[in-house]
């Protein structure tokens, strides 16, 4: 098979692609000498590359330098256009669920309600159970509050009003102000914590998940209050989650890291 592949096999083609990966976030500008030496061309050969690949669109010319067009985006484009959001997230929620041996999930927000659209249930016997499609009150949830502050300022004043606060356990947050000032402080710290607001027994801690500028889910991790401490779950958890959205971001064709507060 590898013979077969040999025959048919196109060195420029291979070379064409070398040329563009040796552009990169740290270096997005190069001479043809730069590219030469990291694709091991001669320095003739690499301007060859270089000046078709301009002339097709995918570069273009500043001088002496070249750097990569937005065209350069439609070779990967198809790609992630079949990416699903829970496809991407799922392998990397397993994973952590494994290692801490606890819930994982990911959900988005629709309307008032947060919805899990993949929930990984701890290897153990006992955990939260938890299934695709749950619904629980926004305000209510780490999740929820992470993903309420995401959203533009107006959208967020419009929730708040019209919200219906309960008294679901005796730690449920209970005014709007209260509430506004829980999703700011988990906007602020980049994560959201909520103990026994939801369910009594319960503790859930929450990251964004990005694509681009657009905040597009939240991470969580839940697990029995008796199993660990908030402080323990700052020092341990959300480290780990907030490194599993970032390899979701990353594997979704996001960014490299979310914005200042």
């Amino acid at each position: 098979m590898v013979e077969e592949q040999g025959a048919y096999f196109v060195k420029s083609v291979e070379k064409a692609f070398d040329v563009l990966l040796a552009f990169t976030p740290e270096d997005p500008r190069l001479t043809v000498s730069q590219v030469a030496a990291r694709t091991e061309m001669t320095r003739a050969s690499a301007r060859r590359f270089l000046m078709t690949l301009a002339e097709l669109g995918y570069l273009r010319a500043d001088g002496p330098v070249f750097a990569l067009t937005a065209r350069s985006l439609d070779v990967g484009r198809s790609y992630l256009a079949g990416l699903t959001l829970p496809g991407v997230a799922e392998p990397h929620l397993k994973s952590l669920a494994a290692n801490l041996n606890e819930t994982t999930a990911l959900c988005i927000l629709d309307g008032m309600d947060v919805v899990y659209v993949v929930c990984v249930p701890s290897p153990r016997l006992l955990s939260v159970s938890i299934t695709v499609g749950t619904r629980f009150p926004a305000w209510a949830t780490s999740m929820g509050r992470v993903l309420l502050g995401g959203l533009p300022a107006s959208d967020l004043e419009q929730y708040l009003e019209s919200v219906q606060l309960r008294q679901l356990t005796q730690r449920s947050v209970t005014g709007r102000n209260a509430l506004r000032q829980e999703v700011e402080a988990a906007r602020l710290r980049g994560w959201a914590m909520v103990s026994e607001e939801l369910e009594q027994g319960l503790r859930g801690v929450a990251v964004p998940v990005w694509r681009g500028t657009e905040m597009v889910a939240a991470a969580n991790v839940s697990l029995q209050t008796h199993r660990a401490s908030a402080d323990d779950l700052e020092k341990t958890v959300i480290p780990l989650l907030m490194d599993t959205s970032r390899r979701i971001t990353a594997d979704y064709g996001g960014r490299n890291s979310t914005p200042a507060p």
